[in-house]
């Protein structure tokens, strides 16, 4: 996947995300139905642009989504344990008669898409085509990327999406989520390298990951609060 010219998120040694270049910063919440699976995304929140925002990592500041520098006094350690591998190197294969499951299980966000309608890796067995459709729709909805679907053409089924940052929130969990990052934006570690570029990756921001800088699911087991669910005064900066 191409970079996105002038974009980009730099991850400061035990400090923020600074985003570099216009893109759209939103709030996108999980949608649930009456069973309360996961089903689809709300529609974009536009909450603004700016040519540089620091982004919250260490889930401690007071203007959450944004850094008010809250990182120095909590000593935040934000160091990047993360594999610089590429998805296709690092991905589990579930091979199934209509559609392939690519799985990274490291980068799960616990959006639980993947569990609705009889869960995604059971799905993924079967021989019809409803099963197939289900598969590929709810890896399409997978924040993190965790799941790719692979038709029988062999080819990786992607969703179409523009560059985007935006704050999830999970009320069916009570808590709220990580940066949901799309459309290809390049992130830089610390030390300055880029880690692979893909279509949807899930940055940490309560603090906790053991996966930084990406999101690894924790944030529902500390129920972090950004504000947002109860209402928020932070400002868009």
């Amino acid at each position: 996947m191409s970079e996105v010219e002038g974009v980009r998120i730099r991850i400061v040694a035990n400090g923020p995300c600074v985003v570099q270049g216009e893109v759209p910063l939103t709030r996108r919440t999980i949608v649930t139905d009456e069973a309360g699976e996961s089903v689809e995304w709300s529609a974009p929140e536009h909450l603004g642009s700016r040519p540089v925002a620091s982004l919250c990592r260490c889930g401690q500041s007071g203007t959450k989504p944004f850094c008010n520098g809250s990182h120095v006094m909590s000593h935040f350690d934000g160091t990047e344990t993360a594999s610089r591998e590429t998805y296709e190197e690092s991905a589990t294969i579930i091979e199934g008669p209509r559609v392939t499951l690519m799985d990274q299980a490291d980068l799960c966000a616990d959006a639980r898409f993947c569990a609705a309608k009889g869960k995604a890796w059971h799905l993924v067995e079967q021989d019809d085509d409803s099963a197939r459709e289900i598969v590929t729709r709810e890896s399409d909805l997978c924040p993190s990327g965790r799941y790719t679907a692979i038709g029988d053409d062999g080819l990786a089924h992607e969703p179409d999406l523009e560059p985007e940052i935006a704050a999830v929130e999970d009320p069916n969990a009570g808590c709220s989520g990580p940066l949901w990052v799309q459309g290809g934006i390049p992130i830089v570690s610390s030390n300055g390298e880029t880690y692979p570029v893909r279509n949807r990756v899930t940055l940490c921001r309560c603090g906790q990951s053991g996966n930084k800088p990406f999101c690894d699911g924790t944030h529902i087991e500390v129920a972090f609060d950004d504000g947002a669910i109860k209402g928020s005064d932070a400002t868009w900066w």
